[in-house]
């Protein structure tokens, strides 16, 4: 193996012995990864990226956020944020609303009607396409994608919670 490699050498199953959580990391990620992919194609249909529709789902989780805060928790400028809010909000999407009061030069952003429907539209069409994907596994396979959901998610939440 090269050096810097980080790929396990152990075997993938068959024994006791518990899991390497590299292995396990080098195996799961390609796999979030593509799951992710044919998730976001999902939106595409709809007429918004996938990219948009998380912004639309963050705002719509913290309605009145700001363009700052926004940026803050996706990671990106504030510029390249404002570009992606003039383009949902052109589409309808989502409505820039001035603080009523304290300070008025603060806007803050929430999802329109339409951006609601949209957001209900992607999840139903993301829901139903892997729920089809799903029902192609043997009830085994099921059962240990359902256990390892809470485990995944324990992962992640306890990552937001860290600073």
């Amino acid at each position: 193996m090269p050096a810097g490699d980080t790929r396990s050498t152990r075997p993938r199953g068959g024994t006791a012995e518990a899991a390497d959580p590299l292995d396990v990391a080098n195996r799961l990620r390609p796999v979030l990864l593509h799951l992710a992919r044919h998730l976001r194609r999902e939106t595409h249909a709809l007429g918004i990226t996938g990219g948009q529709a998380s912004l639309l789902a963050t705002i719509h989780g913290l309605p009145g956020i700001g363009v700052n805060e926004l940026a803050a928790r996706e990671g990106m400028s504030a510029p390249s944020i404002c570009g992606h809010i003039d383009r949902l909000e052109a589409a309808g999407l989502v409505e820039r609303v001035r603080a009523e009061s304290g300070d008025r030069r603060r806007v803050g952003l929430s999802v329109s009607r339409a951006g609601e429907r949209a957001l209900v539209d992607v999840r139903r069409r993301r829901t139903a396409w892997l729920a089809q994907r799903l029902k192609n596994l043997e009830p085994g396979e099921l059962d240990r994608i359902s256990a390892a959901v809470d485990a995944l998610a324990r992962i992640t939440i306890q990552d937001e919670k860290q600073p």
